[in-house]
């Protein structure tokens, strides 16, 4: 095999045009060579490709004053034409480069040489370049990617090729990169005969038997630079003037990577791992800085800006970098973990063990160990939600500080702060979390509750309360603590009022109602009984109730958490009467106990005849299947929502009226009235004010409940109207179409005196006996 070389651009390749020597005619991708990768999507491919359009750039522009060299280019020079071995990656690149700036100095037209530039990989990309070159791009705002699938010569097709794919991502790479720079100027550097601001060294190969075989036996030598070996070098080359560079260099490929090295994937290599925590520790520094609008994605220019010479906590941020792996190696990672925090309520081992309620959006799996799941999963994202989440980045971040700083009473700081972070879904944004942060820092550090200002301010106070109980009560912080931990509460205990001599038992009664979901259907027919346990939902208007589904628990948490503690008082006050009472009940079942509850109010109320919305709902089983959510209808613009003879019953797992749902009288009578197949399934849409009416299949009579009783809306069919007006005024109504409710007033309120679903059944069962 013999070789010659010479020193050449793109242009310079097909030597000069005057003269007929030139022996090479055209470039060809050949068949054996893969895809253009270049413009792939992926996090190594965006730094690879960002870092070399930079170097272009910076050639072209003249910010380089030196041509930039792009080594050797390897080749078979056959009757003219040239097929890379070597290189086609930053020839590819380069033609799409000069298509470019041609087409932005308006010199696209003319017969250029380097048009001559094809892949024989496949007909499309090979195609797709012809296509490519005879039209020049215009000037627009919006990306050339989106003008060149817009052209008439774009085939459909196209979209499955992945070079085509790769080229359009290259094509809008560099005009993000090139449109400030004078497209005329640039060109000029770029063919520049005698000093081209790019060039590269051509290896013409000759002599050289099967070239597929050397192809296999050049890319058989070695693997291209990982993210990773990338990362390292460049991070090298950022703290190089500090003192720790050579430690750095040292430990990233000893100690550090024996201690990532049990997390190796498949692939036997830590490398993805690595990355995840270096991110997470770079995010922290960045936070620190008062930092949360990081312009860039790109790790390299992340970590200069972070540990570079121009950041002046540079020294601070590195001194944590090191720390955040060398401490690992002072301590076992699953122990560290294990003995502070639970997965599982009331871990009786160890009472004040911290439970915490992340899980691996993977398994579903509960996850203990932080460390462990940041290095599988950080920076990962399903949707918009990061799968490491900020509250994990938050708890990891202050078991850190515990561990680096050696902080005091970190089992019982590290609660409050997994207890306000679980009560914060609101204030957990991202950009706070340079103010989160200092929260965390007065917890952790100085176990400073006070001090929090960012995060959730209700729970604040419900841990300044609950500090103040256990001074006093220090012997029944297990029982408070148990509660904290509790699926349904997750710290927040604004739902409890702390009576040194009753929490013991107002735990142990709520922890077993909450554990059998099918006393639920009991369990809320009891608190209605007790009192009006239910609050609307903080600054919106539907009213919260619990659930009866096990589908739906997080109802539980809605009602019962989420609040300031005097908008929970209502609340508090039915639920701490309701466990009292549950504990009374000795020798009952918890069932026999809330059926009892239950039992003793309606037998009042029918003894008094009140039938309020309260009555209904505790004698109705079927107003209460429904995800726990009311709305209850204004009929006047300026009152207040309240409960009452009009409502909408959301589904479980709906929060709002956009979706279908139930009319909870209506449902009630369907229901009395065995589902008959002679009435609509009465469901609805829309909002609370729009009139709801249960139907009848062959007439279309409706009716609808309103405060006074029903209104009756008359048959479609004109011949069926007089069998309608009969069975009203047998009913007993003065009027039409209204058939009113027997009501007193009581407490300035008109409730009914009689059972309005017994009477809505009987309306019913009198418009069905008439054929209606």
């Amino acid at each position: 095999m013999t070789s010659t070389s010479r020193l050449t651009s793109l242009i310079g390749l097909f030597g000069p045009r005057d003269t007929d020597t030139r022996e090479i005619e055209r470039i060809e991708i050949p068949v054996f060579q893969r895809d253009y990768a270049q413009g792939r999507t992926t996090a190594a491919v965006n730094d690879i490709r960002a870092n070399f359009l930079d170097v272009l750039f910076r050639a072209l522009s003249g910010e380089s004053p030196e041509p930039v060299s792009l080594d050797f280019v390897y080749g078979e020079l056959d009757s003219g034409t040239l097929r890379p071995l070597d290189g086609q990656q930053r020839l590819t690149t380069l033609f799409l480069l000069h298509w470019y700036l041609a087409s932005r100095a308006g010199l696209l037209e003319a017969d250029h040489r380097w048009k001559q530039f094809s892949y024989a990989t496949r007909p499309s990309a090979r195609l797709f370049c012809k296509r490519l070159v005879d039209s020049p791009l215009p000037a627009a705002d919006s990306s050339p990617s989106d003008w060149i699938v817009d052209q008439p010569w774009y085939l459909y097709v196209w979209r499955h090729d992945p070079t085509i794919q790769s080229m359009l991502v290259m094509i809008d790479a560099i005009d993000d990169r090139f449109k400030s720079v004078d497209a005329e100027t640039a060109w000029a550097r770029l063919t520049d005969d005698d000093e081209p601001a790019i060039a590269f060294l051509l290896l013409s190969l000759t002599e050289m038997g099967s070239v597929e075989d050397l192809y296999i036996k050049m890319n058989s030598r070695g693997k291209p630079l990982t993210e990773f070996e990338t990362f390292k070098a460049h991070f090298e080359r950022t703290i190089e003037s500090s003192d720790r560079a050579d430690e750095f260099a040292l430990k990233v490929d000893t100690t550090w990577s024996d201690l990532l090295w049990e997390m190796r994937g498949d692939d036997d290599l830590i490398d993805d791992e690595f990355l995840r925590y270096v991110q997470f520790v770079m995010e922290i520094c960045e936070w620190r800085d008062g930092r949360t609008d990081v312009p860039t994605s790109r790790l390299d220019d992340r970590a200069r800006d972070i540990f570079g010479d121009g950041n002046p906590n540079r020294k601070q941020h590195l001194e944590f970098l090191f720390s955040s792996f060398d401490v690992w190696t002072d301590h076992s990672i699953a122990a560290a973990f294990a003995d502070v925090f639970t997965d599982v309520a009331g871990d009786m081992t160890n009472i004040a063990k911290v439970r915490l309620f992340f899980r691996s959006e993977r398994t579903g799996q509960s996850q203990v160990n932080l460390f462990d799941a940041c290095c599988r999963s950080y920076g990962e994202s399903r949707g918009k939600a990061r799968v490491f989440s900020l509250g994990q980045s938050l708890i990891l971040y202050a078991t850190l500080l515990h561990l680096i700083e050696g902080t005091e009473q970190f089992q019982r700081r590290v609660r409050v702060l997994r207890n306000i972070i679980e009560a914060s879904t609101d204030e957990l944004r991202p950009d706070r979390m340079d103010k989160i942060i200092s929260d965390v820092h007065a917890i952790i550090r100085h176990g400073s509750v006070e001090q929090v200002s960012t995060l959730n301010k209700a729970q604040v106070d419900d841990e300044l309360r609950k500090q103040a109980f256990l001074e006093a009560n220090p012997g029944l912080q297990d029982a408070l603590f148990s509660l904290e931990d509790h699926e349904i509460l997750r710290g927040s205990l604004g739902a409890f009022e702390f009576d040194p001599a009753k929490l013991e038992t107002r735990a142990s009664s709520f922890q077993r109602l909450m554990s059998q979901p099918e006393l639920w259907p009991d369990l809320t027919a009891a608190l209605l009984a007790v009192g009006q346990y239910q609050r609307q939902r903080t600054n919106s208007r539907p009213f919260l109730f619990g659930t009866n589904s096990k589908k739906q628990e997080n109802a539980w948490r809605e009602l019962l958490t989420g609040a300031p503690f005097e908008k929970l008082s209502q609340t508090r006050q039915v639920l701490m009467e309701l466990l009292d009472s549950v504990a009374d009940a000795h020798g009952a079942t918890l069932q026999d106990a809330l059926k009892q509850i239950t039992s003793r109010f309606l037998e009042e109320r029918e003894l008094e005849r009140r039938f309020d919305w309260r009555y209904y709902m505790v004698k109705y089983p079927s107003m209460r299947e429904g995800g726990g959510t009311y709305f209850a209808e204004r009929f006047d613009v300026e009152e207040q929502a309240s409960m009452g003879y009009s409502l909408c019953m959301l589904r479980g797992g709906t929060t709002a009226l956009n979706a279908w749902y139930r009319d909870p009288y209506l449902l009630a009578i369907w229901r009395e009235l065995e589902a008959d197949s002679r009435i609509e399934d009465p469901w609805f849409t829309g909002y609370e004010k729009l009139p709801r009416s249960l139907q009848l299949n062959r007439s279309g009579t409706g009716l609808r409940c309103v405060p006074a009783g029903y209104e009756l809306s008359v048959p479609l069919v004109e011949e069926q109207y007089d069998a309608f007006k009969s069975v009203v005024l047998d009913l007993g109504s003065d009027q039409e179409k209204v058939l009113p409710v027997s009501q007193e007033e009581v407490d300035g309120e008109l409730i009914d005196s009689a059972d309005r679903i017994q009477l809505g059944a009987n309306i019913v069962r009198r418009l069905l006996a008439a054929g209606l």
